[in-house]
């Protein structure tokens, strides 16, 4: 489990309980799969971070389009970022916004793994 690991960057611990929980009755075979799927779900908080910065310069709520939250996004881009204080929110708030993201990912990946 632990090269998995090393293959995603950024964990926060959160992220690394519900990994722990999610595969520990697991099989290797298991393991690897539900790696990859997770892998490739997962959002880096620093590249939320940079799209919600983008939301200061060319257009606001990219960063909830990325993250699945299309009527916020919606929100945020016809309200240029709810004013522009929606979007120093999320500046704020990035690492959580990617953290209940990649939570939900890790359910969704846990649950299709056989």
């Amino acid at each position: 489990m632990q090269n998995y690991l090393a293959g995603l960057t950024d964990l926060q611990p959160e992220e690394m309980a519900g990994i722990n929980e999610l595969t520990k009755n697991m099989t290797a075979s298991q393991q690897q799969q539900f790696f990859m799927l997770y892998q490739g779900k997962r959002k880096k908080p620093q590249d939320i971070l940079l799209l919600t910065c983008l939301g200061f310069i060319v257009i606001a709520g990219v960063q909830r389009f990325v993250i699945g939250q299309v009527g916020m996004g919606l929100l945020y881009l016809f309200t240029g970022g709810l004013c522009l204080i929606g979007t120093i929110v999320d500046v704020v708030n990035y690492k959580k916004l990617a953290t209940d993201y990649n939570l939900e990912q890790m359910y969704e990946a846990s649950r299709m793994v056989v």
